[in-house]
């Protein structure tokens, strides 16, 4: 059963990737990806300056 569990927890995992690169391909996810990467930057670099 351990080959089999790995064997099915790894088709798991491949097709979880698949989807996520398909839905990080849609212009929408990427640029909500972009907005939310801009703000964590500019939190984190601010938090220095008074």
């Amino acid at each position: 059963m351990g080959f089999l569990g790995k064997a099915m927890k790894s088709g798991i995992a491949l097709q979880a990737v698949r989807i996520a690169q398909r839905e990080m391909a849609k212009p929408e996810n990427q640029r909500r990806a972009k907005e939310l990467f801009q703000k964590v930057t500019k939190r984190g670099g601010s938090s220095g300056h008074r």
